[in-house]
């Protein structure tokens, strides 16, 4: 088949919704990217080979590029032929009965739609369907190697998808050109091993399995720095818009390399922030106003991130990392492992963090949403004479918010642990709402949240700390006014400090509130203790 013929546009544009192309969009060859494998041997050594990623990482970019090259004759001498298909419609259908007649449908529709002879269905078997269709399909395109690309087949659950990996592996070992596809891969966002464990219902797959055939399972990287370098540079030779160098940082420290994240960025502050018909530079405030437009909006991929919330194992999981404290478990569980598969969280420095800073505040918001809402618009005035903001006062109200609400409000939160960090950000967040912007530092193991407030070009640093039944307030302030300092100094030395400690131990909760609450000067940090 050869290549699809499109024309280019005049004008390219950074995509966000569904797989790119070269020439509708300014894209990087995905393959680049791939980590763990070797395009060439899977099609010569006819292999069968699984890739994931998480969602928005351009998996279906990748395959159907790669399509496009081997039916454009640039793998094994142009003797092989791809077709890329999604099994996505069978998501949920754990019945092979049902499952199968609707995967064979897909096979014929997108067989049809990029231009490779349609396959017949002959049985009605489901158990044999799809490796008598696989059959038929290469008998077709013979004497050329059939390569088929499955996307999305990790929503494929029970004896569905025990019955799709048999189908692939009975066929695998009379492969080749005629009999059977020569070369299959598997795509979506966990491990094969992982989706087989969940279809047998946690039990792991021992190696008489039900697809023991594959050489390799592949991941897809984010963005590398340069790689935003090179993607921007795209757009800068074809219309002469530049970028400065603080923004290419700025994306690549928010996104932290994340595809979708680089692209919507890049979009917003060419087609939004700036008139898309603008050849301005593109600065780090551009950036920065197209980061709140973007999260403010709850795209697609920012409101599916936040939906996993709903899952009470990674809400669990969240909790550990908003406060920061140490859990010896936290990185050998499945619950670890899901998340890293769908992107959420990521090990930086050696700690499960959350992926990047754009997730952190996503999730963030998400999960203060509600606590937000019920809390009053302020009746005082948390502003100074010249519009700066009045932290003292800000704080000052939040002690009297906690002294009156926190133990009724902690009896209805889902979030015991960071219910403090909690309450506090949905506090600041609204009064703060559009009105400033808030940084949140949270990860496994640091003891600690740091939150970075700029309101009208100021800086304020609060740091919050928990004490627990085998610590003391003392050693906690101590060690916390070490920690507020270097982080202070980090965002800017001449930022006010505040170091929020929270009294968690038993015994701190028969004291009076008179007693709890306390407000000191610890050289240029303000210690507010709760």
């Amino acid at each position: 088949m050869p290549l699809i013929n499109k024309t280019k546009r005049p004008v390219r544009f950074f995509n966000t919704t569904g797989p790119c192309n070269p020439w509708d969009h300014y894209m990087l060859p995905p393959e680049e990217r791939l980590v763990g494998a070797q395009l060439h041997r899977y099609i010569r050594d006819q292999l069968y080979w699984v890739l994931h990623a998480p969602r928005q990482t351009g998996k279906t970019t990748f395959l159907q590029n790669w399509m496009r090259e081997i039916n454009s004759g640039q793998f094994d001498g142009g003797n092989a032929l791809a077709c890329y298909v999604s099994v996505e419609r069978c998501q949920g259908i754990a019945e092979p009965e049902r499952a199968m007649p609707a995967m064979c449908e897909a096979i014929r529709q997108y067989a049809s739609a990029f231009g490779v002879p349609v396959p017949e269905l002959k049985t009605t078997d489901a158990n044999s369907m799809l490796a008598d269709m696989l059959k038929n399909w290469s008998e077709l395109v013979a004497p050329k190697s059939l390569i088929v690309l499955f996307d999305e087949t990790d929503v494929l659950t029970g004896e569905t998808l025990i019955s799709f990996l048999r189908q692939l592996r009975g066929g695998f070992a009379a492969r080749g050109p005629g009999v059977f596809p020569v070369s299959l891969t598997l795509v979506g966002m966990r491990d094969l091993k992982d989706y087989i464990t969940a279809a047998k219902g946690g039990i792991a797959p021992n190696p008489g399995s039900p697809f023991n055939v594959k050489a390799d399972s592949a991941v897809l990287s984010n963005f590398q720095r340069g790689d935003i370098v090179n993607l921007f540079a795209q757009r800068t030779a074809e219309t002469g818009q530049e970028i400065t160098v603080e923004a290419l940082d700025y994306v690549y420290g928010q996104s932290r390399g994340q595809p979708w994240i680089v692209n919507s960025l890049f979009q917003r502050a060419t087609m939004r922030v700036l008139d898309e018909d603008s050849r301005e530079t593109v600065t780090i405030d551009h950036i920065m106003e197209a980061r709140e437009q973007m999260i403010q909006a709850r795209e697609t991929h920012l409101d599916a991130l936040a939906y996993r919330l709903e899952d009470p194992r990674i809400r669990k999981f969240m909790e550990t990392l908003i406060t920061g404290e140490p859990d010896i478990n936290l990185s050998s569980g499945e619950v670890f492992r899901l998340c890293l598969d769908l992107g959420l969280v990521a090990v930086i420095d050696g700690a499960p963090s959350v992926a990047n800073p754009i997730y952190r505040e996503v999730l963030a918001r998400e999960i203060t949403y509600g606590v937000q809402l019920a809390i009053p618009l302020p009746e005082w005035q948390w502003q100074k004479a010249d519009g700066s903001l009045d932290m003292d006062t800000l704080l000052r109200k939040f002690q009297g918010f906690w002294r009156k609400h926190s133990e009724i409000w902690k009896e209805k939160s889902d979030y015991t642990e960071a219910f403090p960090h909690l309450l506090l950000m949905a506090f600041l967040q609204r009064v703060l709402n559009g009105g400033g912007r808030i940084d949140r530092e949270y990860a496994a193991g640091r003891g600690r949240m740091d939150l970075a407030i700029e309101y009208q070009e100021r800086w304020y640093i609060l740091e919050v700390k928990l004490v627990h039944n085998y610590e003391t307030p003392e050693s906690v302030e101590e060690e916390g006014l070490e920690q507020i300092v270097r982080y202070r100094d980090r965002i800017d030395a001449a930022a006010s400090a505040y170091l929020l400690v929270f009294d968690r131990r038993s015994q701190a909760k028969e004291k009076p509130w008179e007693e709890r609450l306390g407000w000191t000067q610890e050289g240029a940090v303000t210690v507010l203790r709760m």
